[in-house]
């Protein structure tokens, strides 16, 4: 793959969504002893290769022995659910592997915005049935439609259980089949924002942090089944985001991404706001690193113009906003239920545009929904060729079962793939970065290239910068002339000597969080945290396996 077809991931993709009023089974934890039927699949010699879970004299499995391979589809949200279970099952003592069929256990984290995720989900599912390996699924999927026939006899985690993965894997080990679909609630019965933020994960890239702000939103879009999952908006206290970051920079991170569903609506169920939030997050961060904000629909940011403008000025803040439109129709726009105009959607592009120089703005848009005639179609045209998105998400209308727009009838395929195409050929049409050559930038190198030759860097506009191979770039500030501009992101030559960011090393990949943050106190670079992993982990769980493991399960069952 050349540098001109590596495209970034840009995390809320998925979070175009919301929903209908329609209210999600919830059931109650409970364990079925119910055996996992063995059915080897003989036609594929790598799933006859089963390894065979350490047992205990009496023929018990003994937890937290085995290996386990987890497969996160979707959103920042999600793979941010994946680290932390990932980091609660490692923490007690399990394997995680890469290779799904040397893995005793497969857990399985589902995205339910369109149909071919869905589809590779249960094609997953069927595969681990075939070969007898046990399955434990997690996600938007089963918690959305608990009921469906192909996840009949399997262990679900609920979106906000993922803090008792241990325990759902252990009974699954076992043969049982648990199902923790439940809500958190706080004291008043209020739906909060899920799972604790300072439990133990391990980061797919250690560079990095997602953190969930809040869960849910408080839209109804017709067409989205997200909301059937995620329910209403619940938002994690201002203080326990602060602390997870604050942990994270201990521990060598630096880049933070803020998720959720709708980021935009953030605090509003509990008396607070996304400015709020990032005010005080803006005090804690670290020179050298970076936030970057997630997606936020048009109607929960109209009022706070002037505050967000500020905040993405901020040195430390990517100037960089997901803001989904979905159509340039207001036909459509009403059919969606997306509550807002397009005028709305420009009047936040234009004022951020006006007051926050060289600022990114990536849109979303749905080619095909039910209702949108070739009329409303000219008008999405229009709207993207005025503005030029530099990135540009084209999704066909999927209909998802249970949503008013699943009833509707259907534009023709043909029809839906010819808008697509037009769309797209418009979005291939431009290049959004050709004015950036020449230019000299600072650029925070996290990642590598898709296709390995080179090292990646973002600028403060969030715009790609590729970089050489040199190992002592990662993780670090570099100033580079921009050489060269593809589609999708820049070619760069290094300046100066990287400059690392005023935070300890990075925690090696797979190294778990939580575990090392007492021992950055002594590192003058460090951050101090009040954090329950900065001061409980590594107490708990260092010296000895076995002793972190019991100290697992006390907390575990003390949460239920």
């Amino acid at each position: 793959m050349s540098a001109d077809d590596v495209l970034d991931d840009i995390e809320d993709i998925v979070g175009e969504g919301d929903l209908t009023a329609l209210e999600r089974s919830v059931a109650r934890s409970n364990a079925v002893g119910k055996r996992v039927k063995k059915t080897p699949n003989n036609k594929d010699p790598a799933k006859t290769n089963k390894v065979i879970p350490k047992v205990e004299e009496n023929g018990s499995i003994i937890p937290g022995t085995q290996k386990i391979w987890v497969k996160t589809w979707g959103c920042a949200h999600n793979n941010s659910d994946s680290e932390y279970m990932a980091g609660q099952l490692a923490a007690y003592g399990y394997s995680l592997t890469d290779e799904k069929y040397e893995a005793d256990l497969w857990l399985l984290n589902s995205c339910t915005v369109k149909t071919p995720a869905e589809d590779h989900f249960k094609n997953e599912i069927d595969d681990g049935r075939a070969r007898g390996t046990p399955v434990v699924v997690a996600g938007c999927v089963p918690q959305g439609q608990p009921k469906a026939n192909y996840l009949q006899g399997l262990s679900i985690i609920g979106v906000q259980q993922i803090d008792r993965v241990v325990e759902v894997v252990e009974e699954t080990l076992k043969g049982h089949s648990v199902r923790l679909l439940g809500t958190k609630k706080d004291a008043e019965k209020k739906k909060t924002g899920g799972a604790s933020l300072l439990l133990p994960k391990i980061r797919k890239n250690p560079l990095i942090e997602i953190i969930p702000i809040n869960t849910g939103c408080l839209n109804q879009c017709t067409y989205c089944k997200t909301k059937h999952a995620r329910g209403e908006l619940g938002s994690y206290p201002p203080e326990e985001i602060v602390a997870r970051a604050i942990q994270s920079f201990q521990e060598g991170v630096c880049e933070i991404w803020l998720t959720s569903e709708d980021t935009g609506a953030y605090g509003r169920d509990i008396g607070s706001s996304l400015p709020e939030l990032l005010r005080q997050l803006v005090q804690v961060i670290p020179d050298g690193c970076m936030l970057r904000l997630g997606m936020t629909n048009p109607p929960y940011i109209l009022e706070h113009l002037e505050a967000i403008a500020e905040i993405l000025n901020h040195p430390r803040v990517y100037a960089f906003l997901h803001l989904p439109v979905q159509s340039g129709s207001d036909c459509v726009l009403t059919d969606m239920k997306r509550e807002y105009c397009v005028a709305d959607f420009e009047r936040v592009v234009n004022f951020l545009r006006e007051r926050v120089p060289g600022i990114s703005i990536a849109t979303d848009i749905i080619c095909g929904f039910p209702t949108e005639t070739e009329q409303d179609f000219d008008l999405t045209m229009e709207l993207c060729s005025k503005h030029r998105f530099p990135s540009l998400f084209i999704n066909q209308f999927f209909p998802r079962v249970g949503t008013p727009a699943y009833r509707m009838e259907r534009v023709p395929t043909k029809q839906v793939k010819n808008r697509t195409k037009r769309l797209s050929e418009l979005f291939k049409s431009y290049q959004p970065y050709d004015d950036q050559v020449g230019q000299r930038q600072s650029v925070l190198v996290t990642d590598i290239s898709h296709d390995k030759n080179y090292y990646v860097g973002h600028n403060k506009e969030y715009v790609q910068v590729l970089v050489p191979m040199e190992p002592n770039y990662m993780g670090k500030m570099v100033e580079v002339l921009i050489t060269s501009a593809s589609k999708f992101s820049l070619m760069s030559e290094p300046l100066t000597s990287p400059k690392r960011p005023d935070v300890p090393e990075a925690l090696e990949k797979g190294q778990i969080s939580g575990l090392a943050a007492s021992n950055t106190s002594s590192n003058p670079g460090a951050v101090s945290s009040s954090s329950l992993s900065g001061r409980l982990w590594p107490i708990l769980g260092i010296s000895s396996v076995i002793g972190l493991r019991l100290a697992w399960i006390f907390y575990w069952r003390g949460r239920r």
